[in-house]
């Protein structure tokens, strides 16, 4: 992926339910921004009265999924595809499975958990979004007026926090990726190149 690549995925929460032999599964998806955060959100909503709790999610080139109980490769990875089928990104989807006593078998298990998630994920309301990066700017007192107004003018940019000191300043930002050579040069521009960046990880929180 390159930074003019915006990102699909999720606009907010959506949810769908199949009966498949007196079968009932709950498929609920989300959008989420870490593997921390699908696995939290995972947490909170499998039910621990189901038969199964299956579920995947992608995230970048970072993914993962359970069967949960189910026959090898015949729910996690079902629903992984199904997102990936939909070209979806940062996603988690979670399908429960309240068992209706008829067992479908493993081609039966197949379509239903791919099926039921990939019917939930066409219906969902998606969005486009482009990666976004965090930074950390360093300046010297002499050049922190100059860094302010840049900062104040650049379109979309968050400032998430500010550290001043008799030295000068430090700032952390998150911009989107394909924004980021242009900010780069307008702060070498306006502090003569003497403002330091570096990129940081995404907090948490």
């Amino acid at each position: 992926m390159t930074v003019s690549e915006p990102i699909r995925t999720l606009a907010a929460e959506a949810t769908f339910e199949l009966e498949e032999k007196r079968s009932r599964f709950l498929v609920r998806a989300m959008p989420v921004a870490s593997p921390e955060e699908a696995l939290a959100r995972l947490a909170q909503l499998s039910d621990p009265d189901a038969t199964h709790n299956c579920w995947a999610y992608r995230i970048g080139a970072q993914y993962r999924f359970s069967d949960d109980g189910e026959p090898g490769g015949t729910a996690g990875r079902p629903i992984l595809a199904a997102i990936e089928g939909q070209g979806m990104d940062r996603v988690l989807v979670v399908v429960t499975r309240y068992f209706g006593g008829i067992k479908l078998g493993a081609g039966g298990l197949v379509r239903a958990y791919g099926g039921a998630a990939a019917s939930c994920l066409r219906a969902a309301p998606a969005v486009e979004r482009w990666p976004a990066v965090q930074l950390r700017l360093v300046v010297s007192f002499a050049d922190v007026s100059a860094a302010q107004g840049l900062l104040a003018r650049t379109p979309d940019l968050v400032r998430l926090a500010e550290d001043y000191t008799a030295d000068g300043a430090t700032f952390r930002v998150r911009l989107e990726q394909r924004h980021r050579a242009d900010f780069e040069r307008a702060l070498a521009d306006a502090t003569r190149g003497r403002a330091e960046v570096a990129e940081v990880e995404e907090e948490a929180g």
